[in-house]
C-alpha cells in the first residue's frame, strides 16, 4: 500500500509540474496570490476592494510628498518653458521581466502617461525623446508640443537590442539643448535599465560640459543604484531614484511633471514676444506651415505672417513666433503662486460634531464626511476660508486644479451705483 501510495503521489507531483511549466513565472504569481478573493462587489454592482487601507495608504504617501516639495518651495519659480529631453534605456536589459510583462513594455506605458501629464501643467514646455540601444543614441523626435507625436513615434520603436551608452546620450541630449533659448529651463529625464554604460570616452567631462551648458539631469533606474547616474545627477542638480516596482515607478515619474523647485536658479528673466492666434473657419483650405500640405478644416493663424498652423502651442515654422493660447498661459501660471497645503483633521464622528459651522460635507463633491474611525487624511480644511475637504478633492485640488473652491467663492464686496429715476 506504501508503494502504490508513493507512486500515485510522485504522479500527481509529475502532473503539478507540468501544469506550472505551461505557464509564465509572472501568471504563476497571479495564481499563487489569488488577488481576486480580494475584491468585492458593492451596490452599485462594481468591484471594489475589501481592504481600503492601502488606497487611502497610498494617496497619504503622495498627499505627503506634494507637502514637503510644498514646504521647501518657498520661493517663487520663475521658470514657466521647460524644455526636455527624456532618454530611454531600449539595450537588452529593457527587455528583463522583473517589471510584469518586461521593463520596456512598462517604461511605454509610464511614459505615454507621463507626457500627457507633463503638457497638461506645462502647456507651454516642449519634450524631445531619445532611445539608447546597440551602443547610440538615436533621436527619436525633437523638441515639440505635441504629445501624439511624441507617443506615437515611442510606440513605434519598442525594441530591446545590445548594450547601452550613457554618454553617447548625454552628448546628443546637450548638443540639442545647446540651442534653446536662455530663457527656458533646460531638463534631461533618463530611465536606465542597464547596470553598466559602455562609453567611447571619459564621461566625467562629459557630465562637466552638460553642468557648465545647466542641464538638470535626474535619473530613475530600473535594476540597481550605480554610481556614475548618482554622480551625474549631484553635479548637475538632479533627482536620482531607483524604482522597486511599477506603482513606484509610476510616482517617480510623476514627480518630475511640476517644474523643479531649482528652477530659479537656472531660469533667467526675460521678456518673450508670443503671438495668440484666430482659429480659422471651419471648412477653409489652406496649405499646414506645419505639415507643408493642403488642409481642410479647422486651424491657427499666425497674428504676424499670417501662416496656418494645426496645434497650439507651438513656433510659426515662418516667422518663428511662439503661438500660444490664453488657457495655455493661464494653466503655466499657477506655478508661480502655489496654493497653500491644506491642514489635517480627524473625519467627522457624529451629527453633532461641532466641527459642523461649515457643513458636514465636502465642499468639493457634496461627500458625506460623517465617519465611524479618526484616520488621519480624510478630511482636510483650507486655512483661508476655513471649509472642509474630502481627500479626493485635496488631491484633485493640488494637482490639477490649482484653486481653491471654498476660497474662489467668497463673495467680494462690489461697487454698485444706484441710478436716480
Amino acid at each position: 500500500m506504501s508503494n502504490q501510495r508513493k507512486r500515485l503521489t510522485g504522479e500527481r507531483e509529475d502532473e503539478d509540474d507540468e501544469d506550472a511549466e505551461g505557464i509564465g513565472e509572472w501568471e504563476r504569481a497571479y495564481v499563487d496570490d489569488r488577488s481576486w478573493e480580494e475584491l468585492q462587489e458593492d451596490e452599485s454592482g462594481l468591484l471594489r476592494p475589501i481592504d481600503n487601507s492601502a488606497i487611502y495608504h497610498a494617496q497619504y504617501r503622495r498627499r505627503l510628498r506634494m507637502l514637503s516639495a510644498a514646504a521647501a518651495g518657498t520661493r517663487i519659480q520663475k521658470g514657466l518653458i521647460r524644455y526636455l529631453y527624456i532618454v530611454i534605456d531600449f539595450s537588452r536589459a529593457a527587455a528583463e521581466m522583473d517589471f510584469r510583462p518586461s521593463r520596456i513594455a512598462v517604461m511605454a506605458k509610464h511614459v505615454e502617461a507621463f507626457i500627457r501629464e507633463f503638457f497638461d501643467q506645462n502647456p507651454l514646455s516642449q519634450i524631445g525623446l531619445v532611445s539608447i540601444k546597440n551602443g547610440v543614441a538615436h533621436t527619436l523626435t525633437d523638441l515639440g508640443g505635441s504629445p501624439e507625436t511624441h507617443i506615437k513615434a515611442l510606440m513605434g520603436k519598442l525594441e530591446a537590442l545590445g548594450d547601452s551608452s550613457l554618454q553617447n546620450a548625454l552628448e546628443l541630449v546637450n548638443e540639442h539643448l545647446s540651442q534653446v533659448p536662455s530663457y527656458g529651463h533646460r531638463e534631461v529625464l533618463i530611465l536606465y535599465s542597464a547596470l553598466c554604460t559602455c562609453d567611447p570616452g571619459d564621461i566625467m567631462e562629459t557630465i562637466q560640459k552638460c553642468k557648465k551648458s545647466k542641464l538638470r539631469c535626474s535619473v530613475i533606474g530600473l535594476s540597481a543604484e550605480m554610481f556614475i547616474c548618482k554622480h551625474l545627477c549631484q553635479e548637475t542638480g538632479g533627482l536620482y531614484s531607483v524604482a522597486v516596482d511599477e506603482v513606484h515607478l509610476k510616482d517617480l515619474l510623476l514627480e518630475h511633471a511640476p517644474p523643479p523647485p531649482a528652477i530659479a536658479e537656472f531660469a533667467i528673466a526675460n521678456l518673450i514676444k508670443m503671438g495668440f492666434p484666430q482659429r480659422a473657419a471651419e471648412g477653409s483650405m489652406a496649405i499646414c506651415s506645419c505639415h507643408k500640405e493642403v488642409k481642410i478644416g479647422a486651424g491657427y493663424m499666425c497674428p504676424r505672417c499670417k501662416a496656418r498652423v494645426c496645434d497650439l502651442p507651438t513656433e510659426c515654422t515662418i516667422c518663428g513666433l511662439t503661438l500660444v493660447s490664453s488657457p495655455h498661459l493661464a494653466r503655466s501660471y499657477h506655478h508661480l503662486f502655489p496654493i497653500a497645503p491644506f491642514d489635517e483633521v480627524p473625519a467627522f464622528s457624529s451629527l453633532n460634531d461641532s466641527r459642523r459651522t461649515l457643513g458636514k460635507s465636502c465642499f468639493g463633491c457634496q461627500q458625506s464626511l460623517i465617519g465611524t474611525g479618526n484616520k488621519p487624511g480624510q478630511c482636510v480644511t483650507c486655512r483661508k476660508c476655513k471649509h472642509y475637504f474630502c481627500l479626493d478633492c485635496d488631491i484633485y485640488i493640488h494637482e490639477s486644479l490649482h484653486n481653491c473652491p471654498g476660497c474662489e467663492s467668497i463673495h467680494r464686496p462690489k461697487s454698485v451705483s444706484l441710478m436716480e429715476e
